[in-house]
């Protein structure tokens, strides 16, 4: 199925969603394991590193996978629990586990949705609304790709981020755990496996929330930030289009979002 089939059958399924647009990350029980030991992985919304736990939901689950140098293999977890999953950091190494959702619908009043395309860096679309004179409520189907990287026993110098093929990704050019406060991060953005230009990419670290980090992506998907501080940090971004017909919704957006520890 493709991805405006899925899109048009998530709307008709879904006739409103329990969670907001906010930002959603993977937080799990510890990003530097010891080898063998299993890490809970758990899910995270809110805003600012600073969030409602959400338990795992068969219905919006699309895949829920860990990848290390033995390969990919499902993240196993039982239904409606907290964490959502558990991954045995079984290779010593990187561990890149990835969520990706099924579309979920939200609706929302025009002055909420203006302010969150304003939030979220997303004036093109606001700048269309404007020119078709569009004010009233807004329906919208949302959907998540969240990564988070944690580090098995030292690091080793082919470690790094792995592509999982998520319909938006974010994808550390550099491993954090072999850098320290000061360094830059490179980071690349996708959108269908091709890099995403000036998309707002925002970088939030755990202990300094209110310093964000903004770079809007090159021609090439990338952004680079000079990470100031040690501690975990969420990098994060939003991309939206316009809904394909028969969708029940004006749009469609793509969240996001990668964590790791700076150590």
């Amino acid at each position: 199925m493709n991805v405006k089939a899925v899109i048009v059958a998530a709307a008709l399924a879904l006739s409103a969603a329990p969670l907001a647009a906010h930002d959603m990350w993977i937080e799990p029980s510890t990003f530097f394991p010891q080898a063998g030991a299993l890490v809970g992985v758990g899910f995270r919304v809110g805003e600012n590193l600073l969030g409602d736990r959400m338990p795992r939901d068969p219905a919006l689950v699309n895949e829920f996978v860990v990848e290390d140098a033995e390969g990919r293999k499902p993240v196993v977890g039982r239904t409606g629990s907290d964490p959502a999953g558990l991954v045995r950091a079984g290779t010593p190494g990187l561990l890149v586990v990835g969520y990706r959702s099924n579309p979920s619908a939200v609706e929302q009043t025009n002055e909420k949705f203006t302010q969150y395309l304003k939030e979220e860096g997303l004036e093109a679309i606001a700048q269309a609304r404007a020119r078709r004179g569009q004010t009233g409520p807004v329906r919208e189907l949302f959907s998540r790709s969240a990564k988070s990287l944690i580090q098995s026993g030292p690091v080793k110098p082919a470690d790094g981020d792995r592509v999982l093929g998520f319909p938006i990704e974010l994808v550390a050019e550099r491993n954090p755990y072999a850098m320290s406060a000061g360094q830059e991060l490179p980071v690349r953005l996708t959108y269908e496996n091709g890099p995403l230009a000036g998309a707002l990419v925002v970088a939030v670290n755990r202990a300094n929330p209110m310093q964000k980090l903004r770079a809007r992506s090159g021609k090439d998907g990338r952004v680079r930030f000079t990470l100031p501080y040690t501690g975990v940090w969420l990098v994060k971004a939003v991309h939206m289009v316009e809904a394909p017909a028969g969708a029940n919704a004006e749009w469609v957006s793509y969240w996001a979002s990668l964590t790791f520890e700076l150590p």
